[in-house]
């Protein structure tokens, strides 16, 4: 099993910065792909960004230049800076590992971004 604890949400004025970051743990011998994904209250989970293990990092335009991804393999964490932020930003934000094939889930963290 692999365990995910995600921290660094939190509130914040339109324009501010956070810095989320998802630790992993467990059984993670060599965690391939590390992704945010975000949900706000009545809309679908959507992609925030992605980065392959030693890949170039993907983005949607909705965040592109504004939001990046980066991780630490030694410490087996990703991170998902996130600058200039806008009240549309405002969502609980996932991180998604996939370890082996299999994709793992953490608990989510509350961003919110006040106009």
């Amino acid at each position: 099993q692999v365990q995910l604890v995600e921290s660094g949400g939190g509130f914040v004025q339109a324009g501010g910065s956070l810095r989320l970051s998802c630790a992993a743990s467990g059984n993670i011998a060599g965690i391939g792909d590390m992704a945010w994904y975000r949900q706000a209250p009545g809309k679908q989970r959507e992609f925030v960004a992605r980065i392959r293990r030693g890949g170039t990092p993907i983005y949607p335009n909705s965040v592109k230049g504004r939001f990046t991804i980066s991780r630490d393999n030694a410490k087996n964490t990703g991170y998902l800076q996130m600058n200039s932020l806008k009240p549309e930003d405002t969502a609980t934000y996932y991180c998604k590992v996939t370890v082996m094939t299999y994709d793992y889930w953490g608990q989510g963290t509350q961003v919110t971004v006040s106009s």
